[in-house]
C-alpha cells in the first residue's frame, strides 16, 4: 500500500516540536480531517474490503478527548481495518483510489502516536497531508483541461505576499495547518477538538478544505485524468 514514490514533492509544513504533547497530538487530527471528505465521498473499492463506517469511527475517535477508553476504542479499530484484504493483496489505484490509500495510511501512522508520542510520527501525519496537496497539484497542472476554478485559485495566489512559486492546493493545506497551530496552543489542555467551540472550528475549516479537494477530484475523474 506504500504509494510514497509516487508523490515526489517539495512539502512547505508546519513542525510541531514547539506544541505540548496533546497539541501535537491534535495537529495531526486536523491533518487527518482535511483529507476525510475525499476519503469518504467517494466508493471504496469492494476488493479492499473495507467498511467506511470504520474509518469514520477512526476519524470520531481521533478527534475525541484522549484518554484510555477512546484511545483503546481507535485501536481496535485498527485491528478491525487491518484484517481487511487490503492488506494482503496487490492494489493499483486510480488517482481517487491513491488519496484514498494515502489518507488509511495516515490514519494507521497516527495509531503508531498513541503508543509512541512524539513529534516525528505527528510530522509525518503533517507532511502526509502536504505531500497530498502538492500531488493534487501536479495533476491540476498537469491537465489537459482548464481548472473550473482557475481564476479564483490565480486571485487568492496573487494575494499571497512574498510568497512566489506556491501553488493553490498546496498554500491552503499550508494556510490551515498555521491556522491549526496557532489555534490550539489557546486551546485548554483537558479539551479534545470535538468537545469546544474553538476545536469545532478548526475542525470545520479542514472541512471545508476537504469539500474542495472532493470537488477537485471528481472534475479529475470526469476529466478522464
Amino acid at each position: 500500500m506504500d504509494q510514497k514514490d509516487r508523490l515526489k514533492n517539495v512539502v512547505q509544513i508546519e513542525r510541531s516540536a514547539d506544541l505540548k504533547p496533546l497539541h501535537q497530538r491534535q495537529a495531526a487530527v486536523l491533518a487527518l480531517w482535511r483529507w476525510r471528505a475525499p476519503v469518504l465521498a467517494f466508493e471504496l473499492d469492494a476488493e479492499w474490503g473495507i467498511d467506511p463506517a470504520v474509518l469514520e469511527s477512526l476519524f470520531q475517535l481521533a478527534a475525541s478527548r484522549s484518554g484510555e477508553l477512546s484511545d483503546r476504542a481507535y485501536r481496535r479499530a485498527i485491528a478491525d481495518l487491518c484484517t481487511a484484504p487490503l492488506f494482503t493483496s496487490e492494489v493499483d489505484p486510480d488517482t481517487v483510489q491513491l488519496f484514498q490509500l494515502e489518507t488509511i495510511s495516515s490514519l494507521l501512522t497516527f495509531g503508531e502516536f498513541l503508543d509512541n508520542p512524539g513529534t516525528d510520527v505527528t510530522d509525518r501525519v503533517i507532511e502526509g497531508s502536504a505531500d497530498l496537496a502538492n500531488y493534487l497539484d501536479d495533476l491540476v497542472d498537469g491537465s489537459f483541461y482548464p481548472h473550473p476554478s482557475e481564476e479564483a485559485h490565480r486571485e487568492y495566489l496573487a494575494n499571497l505576499a512574498g510568497r512566489a512559486g506556491e501553488r493553490y492546493f498546496a498554500s491552503r493545506n499550508f494556510a490551515a495547518e498555521s491556522a491549526g497551530h496557532r489555534a490550539l496552543r489557546a486551546l485548554p489542555d483537558t479539551a479534545g477538538l470535538l468537545d469546544s467551540s474553538a476545536g469545532r472550528e478548526l475542525l470545520a475549516l479542514c472541512e471545508n478544505f476537504g469539500e474542495e479537494l472532493v470537488t477537485t477530484m471528481q472534475w479529475l475523474r470526469a476529466t478522464g485524468h
